[in-house]
């Protein structure tokens, strides 16, 4: 069948002026343009919309999508596989969190006495789920799924005053950070202070320590954007780079 981009709006239940604009960007050009100029959309651009909604659900950006949907090796039902396993993840962290709300709910009204551990397991959970649908393939290729197993261990057993020190010794690595940046001075007592501050907030999560390591994870920094945009949005552009030219310089 064949639908104009009206009938295609209706149907996938997004606008006709977000048809366009993926038609501006190339990320969704209609079959053909008939003869009264307007867009008509067969089979295959279903399917390739229905793709697209799949990993806007995911929150995908628009730029990323149009690279995975470019990739010379690209195969739908692969991704579609993916996209499944992602949503069971992103289901996961939901139930953990429903699980927590109905605890405390029924903690407020006297029904049950709850720890403050599980007060916080949900959330964790949670975050414990979005870091892996993120960073899990990577992680656990370079480093094994043993460290990465400790770590998420360790992660699920950290008390709410962990949590306030960790955020807290984050916060002074990244105001040491902007310092560094502006000052260009990798040798300063600043520097070393945003190392021993890393350093620091790793302890919280991971079950060991060495140079090696961290050594590593700051190359993992500015190779992979993901990890770059962590820092990148909290302390300026560069951050990434600065921050893994000092753990070059300290770790030893």
């Amino acid at each position: 069948m064949e639908y104009t981009i009206k009938k295609i709006a209706e149907l996938s239940g997004i606008s006709t002026r977000t048809l366009r604009y993926y038609d501006e960007i190339h990320l969704l050009k209609p079959a053909r343009i008939n003869s009264s100029g307007y867009r008509i959309y067969g089979t295959k651009e279903i399917d390739k919309l229905q793709q697209i909604l799949f990993y806007r659900s995911l929150d995908m950006k628009l730029e990323d999508i149009q690279k995975v949907l470019e990739t010379p090796n690209y195969d739908p039902k692969h991704a579609l596989q993916d996209h499944y396993q992602q949503l069971l993840e992103k289901r996961q962290q939901i139930d953990h969190l429903i699980l927590t709300v109905e605890k405390t709910l029924r903690y407020q009204k006297g029904e049950i006495t709850m720890t403050d551990k599980e007060k916080f397991v949900g959330f964790k959970q949670a975050k414990l789920q979005e870091n892996e649908q993120t960073y899990g393939k990577e992680i656990r290729e370079k480093y094994g799924e043993e460290t990465i197993k400790a770590s998420n261990q360790k992660w699920l057993n950290l008390s709410e005053e962990d949590f306030k020190g960790m955020e807290l010794t984050e916060k002074e690595m990244f105001e040491a950070l902007k310092i560094v940046m502006k000052n260009n001075d990798y040798h300063s007592q600043e520097a070393e202070t945003v190392f021993l501050k890393h350093k620091e907030w790793l302890s919280y999560t991971s079950p060991v320590y060495s140079a090696e390591l961290h050594k590593s994870l700051g190359q993992m920094y500015v190779g992979d954007e993901r990890f770059a945009s962590y820092y990148n949005e909290r302390a300026g552009e560069s951050a990434a780079q600065t921050l893994n030219k000092i753990i070059q310089a300290f770790a030893n």
